[in-house]
């Protein structure tokens, strides 16, 4: 796929974001920010046996944490709390398709750091 069809999936994500809102019922909330450029991202999980049910966020933010936080949140639900565990830096710049410059890191990677909090947070 080019890197023009990356780049309106990445589009549409942040204008249409899937998982949006708030669950009624999470088994767990947490915050993360980037404190740099100021995005915020608030992501919630509903987990039972083991197994990531509902995912949801919200949040403020650049084009890329919020369509990363969309796509991260598509991908993660059905997954076991083990497999989310699992994912890495690398994995999540690869749901995005695209390159992502030393400037945006942090902007993919703000999603993630909060699933790795939600996580730690199951895992105690």
């Amino acid at each position: 796929m080019s890197d023009d069809l990356y780049r309106e999936e990445i589009l549409e994500h942040y204008k249409h974001p899937h998982n949006f809102g708030e669950l009624s019922k999470a088994t767990v909330t947490v915050r993360e920010a980037n404190a740099s450029c100021g995005d915020l991202i608030e992501l919630q999980l509903l987990v039972r046996s083991g197994t990531i049910v509902k995912a949801k966020f919200k949040g403020v933010g650049c084009a890329l944490s919020l369509a990363t936080a969309s796509i991260l949140t598509d991908d993660i639900q059905g997954k076991t709390v083990g497999e989310a565990l699992r994912f890495d830096e690398q994995q999540v710049i690869a749901l995005l398709g695209t390159e992502v410059s030393p400037m945006r890191r942090k902007c993919v990677l703000l999603p993630l750091r909060a699933l790795d909090k939600a996580l730690e947070k199951i895992s105690k």
